[in-house]
């Protein structure tokens, strides 16, 4: 799972600005073509990121299954609340996402309304966008995903103590904190910059 996340990366989301006066000036078409083309590849990377969360609740093993198989939980896990955090404070701290889907949504439903078919169509059908929408909607999504996710798996496996999962949810978060509080594992603010701007290179 965590390679299948590292592909939809958090830090080059960018967002489609045009949408916003396109649904000010909704007779200007150069407006509309222009706001369009720049949201479309928007709702493809909304896509991605809502079928990541799916994926998050729907695990193909257990957790104590994982522990099993997967050399590197701790970190994983790690890797995957990283994920969820950030992109969850991406989310709160940029309403225009939810903007822009809107435009694209409406603009759908216009075209459709003029028997006009667009090739992003095939992209969000209808059902998917409501259901990219209620998701969307929440103000932590990615967060609220996990923790249903998690309350799933204990309501379906009533024969295991719960105590099982939050042992072990509390042990990785423990390997976690001490490898923060080990001054080696430790890198600072200007390490991290360096390391960010090599691997963007």
């Amino acid at each position: 799972m965590c390679s299948s996340y590292s592909a939809v990366n958090v830090s080059h989301f960018v967002l489609a600005r045009p949408s916003l006066q396109a649904i000010q000036n909704p007779n200007d078409l150069q407006l509309q073509e222009k706001a369009w083309n720049a949201v479309c590849p928007l709702v493809a990377k909304l896509k991605r990121f809502y079928e990541f969360s799916l994926r998050l609740g729907n695990p193909p093993y257990a957790p104590m299954q994982h522990l099993e198989r997967e050399q590197a939980l701790a970190k994983q896990f790690a890797e995957i609340l990283h994920f969820t955090l950030s992109f969850d404070e991406l989310k709160m701290t940029n309403p225009a996402i939810q903007n822009d889907f809107s435009y694209y949504r409406r603009t759908i439903s216009r075209n459709r309304l003029n028997n006009q078919q667009l090739e992003a169509e095939n992209e969000v059908n209808n059902e998917m966008a409501n259901r990219m929408s209620l998701f969307y909607a929440e103000a932590t999504p990615m967060l609220k995903t996990l923790s249903n996710a998690t309350t799933k798996f204990v309501s379906e496996n009533k024969t295991l103590p719960i105590e099982d999962t939050t042992d072990c949810l509390s042990t990785m978060a423990c390997v976690c904190r001490v490898m923060l509080e080990t001054p080696r594992n430790r890198l600072n603010n200007q390490q991290v910059s360096s390391q960010s701007a090599e691997i963007d290179t």
